[in-house]
């Protein structure tokens, strides 16, 4: 029955991404923000102004975020030709070098078994590059903007009413001696999933600021708003600064010929196991308060249910839930890097 009940759940939520996924991280968005909406509680404001400038604050980062990628998807739209006949170029190169070695095998088949015969390759082809075109920008619209909606309504009134909601919870699932023990947990929680995210806010910050000074140095073009791109994606631990990598290889095909076409790419990886290795336990903690593979598996399992909103929403969940049920001390905090598990 407990695993009938979670193959329905997994179905369910799946079912109602388009709500529940913006509604989730709209919640997780408020945990890491109740710090905020605290502060100005304690100076005797009301806890609308609370709300509200969490939520202005929020929407002001993410409009930020869409204008700085706006460049670099015209970029890469327009350089996209290059990349892919450069591509082509490498593809032939690695195609070539097959061919001779299947072209060996097959003399050596012929040489140990005359009577067999090799079967033809099969001629490869090649698919055109298909871009999204302003139907498909005006139909997905819709969407977009009501999970917009849902976000920013959820938000609003998870920060207007958090402590009501904690209270209530801790009424309804609890005994009457363990009430105050469960609230604590809650407001725990959300310390701690808070400095955890602040933290790692500031280390992502830091590495995408030397990230675009070091590519400003290589001679990448809009090396400022690549920056800010490596500030996004290292918040995806394993994969976020793997598709990092991919791109800035791309990138470097585009603008550069050469052994040079690797430097972004090759930059951006030192800096980042850096990062991993150095920065992020001196500051964070070296030891390690959650499993990793505990840590991979929750990450693969939002990617998987929710696309890029469930690997944002995996890892501030899973610590959640952790402190929520004490496996997470209150002094510590946790280090989930990859590069830490290598």
């Amino acid at each position: 029955m407990i695993f009938l009940g979670a193959i329905a759940m997994i179905a369910a939520m799946d079912f109602g991404e388009g709500i529940l996924a913006p509604l989730t991280l709209a919640l997780v968005t408020g945990v890491v923000l109740s710090p905020l909406a605290e502060f100005w509680e304690q100076r005797g404001y009301s806890a609308v102004w609370g709300a509200l400038i969490g939520l202005a604050a929020t929407l002001a980062l993410i409009g930020a975020f869409v204008l700085a990628f706006h460049p670099i998807i015209a970029q890469l739209v327009s350089q996209a030709p290059k990349v892919w006949a450069d591509m082509k170029e490498v593809v032939a190169g690695f195609r070539g070098l097959l061919r001779g070695l299947s072209e060996v095998t097959d003399s050596v088949a012929a040489a140990v078994a005359p009577e067999a015969n090799a079967a033809p390759a099969a001629p490869a082809t090649e698919d055109g590059l298909a871009f999204p075109t302003v139907t498909d920008a005006l139909m997905i619209a819709p969407a977009i903007l009501s999970q917009v909606l849902i976000f920013s309504g959820a938000l609003f009134f998870f920060l207007l009413t958090r402590s009501e909601i904690y209270d209530w919870v801790s009424l309804r699932l609890s005994g009457r001696g363990g009430r105050a023990e469960l609230a604590h947990r809650l407001r725990r929680a959300d310390r701690n999933v808070s400095r955890y995210f602040s933290t790692i806010t500031l280390i992502n910050a830091g590495l995408g600021a030397i990230t675009a000074g070091v590519l400003q140095a290589i001679g990448v073009q809009d090396a400022m708003i690549w920056g800010v791109v490596a500030f996004i994606v290292n918040f995806v631990v394993y994969l976020g600064p793997a598709v990092f990598v991919v791109t800035l290889i791309f990138v470097g095909v585009a603008q550069f010929d050469g052994a040079m076409s690797l430097a972004p790419a090759a930059s951006f990886l030192l800096l980042n196991t850096i990062e991993g290795q150095f920065v992020t336990p001196a500051l964070v903690g070296r030891h390690m308060a959650v499993n990793p593979l505990l840590v991979f598996l929750s990450l693969i399992f939002g990617l998987w249910l929710w696309g890029p909103i469930g690997g944002i929403v995996a890892i501030p969940l899973l610590l959640w839930v952790l402190v929520l049920n004490d496996a997470i001390s209150e002094s510590a905090v946790p280090v989930m890097t990859p590069d830490e598990t290598a």
